[in-house]
């Protein structure tokens, strides 16, 4: 037979709760390395992502607005979406992981859009650091990482890369 642990509703926060570890705390820059490589998860783009993020940016070019369009004017068929969202849903997936309370500033950002994107892909992401310089005050280092995002088929769809400012110890 199990029992059930006693709850306690009279629990106060405990004085030491800031030396508690932080569940999705991002990296230190003294706790990565060059040539250090991460993977994100999966984020399958829908035609809801589409809809808000042209409506939010004022993407509405007949190419996201229209279905048809695309297929009609022979440039791309299917359900393209802007590279832009493409990118904003893995920095998204950087910001929740990677660099959650510790990146303090995108300084540079160098995108290259290689293939389309459409709704019903699943994007994700491998990140390369290839670069760390300590800045000269408050314990802090500019960072540069080569990010490629593939799709559910790992074809490459698109390539940038970031200079961040990251917070030290």
């Amino acid at each position: 037979m199990t029992t059930t642990p006693q709850l306690n509703t009279d629990s106060k926060v405990p004085e030491n709760v800031m030396n508690l570890p932080c569940v999705g705390q991002g990296f230190y820059w003294q706790d990565i390395a060059v040539d250090q490589e991460f993977r994100t998860f999966r984020r399958t783009i829908t035609e809801t992502d589409l809809v808000n993020f042209i409506n939010t940016t004022g993407m509405v070019e007949a190419i996201f607005i229209d279905k048809d369009f695309s297929s009609q004017t022979g440039a791309i068929t299917g359900r393209v979406v802007p590279a832009a969202l493409t990118y904003c849903l893995i920095e998204g997936l950087l910001f929740q992981s990677m660099i959650q309370g510790t990146g303090l500033a995108m300084l540079e950002l160098v995108q290259k859009a290689v293939a389309p994107t459409f709704v019903g892909d699943s994007v994700w992401a491998i990140v390369k650091v290839i670069g760390i310089r300590p800045t000269s005050k408050n314990n802090r280092a500019i960072v540069t990482s080569l990010i490629n995002i593939f799709n559910q088929d790992n074809v490459l769809v698109l390539t940038y890369s970031a200079v961040r400012m990251l917070a030290g110890r």
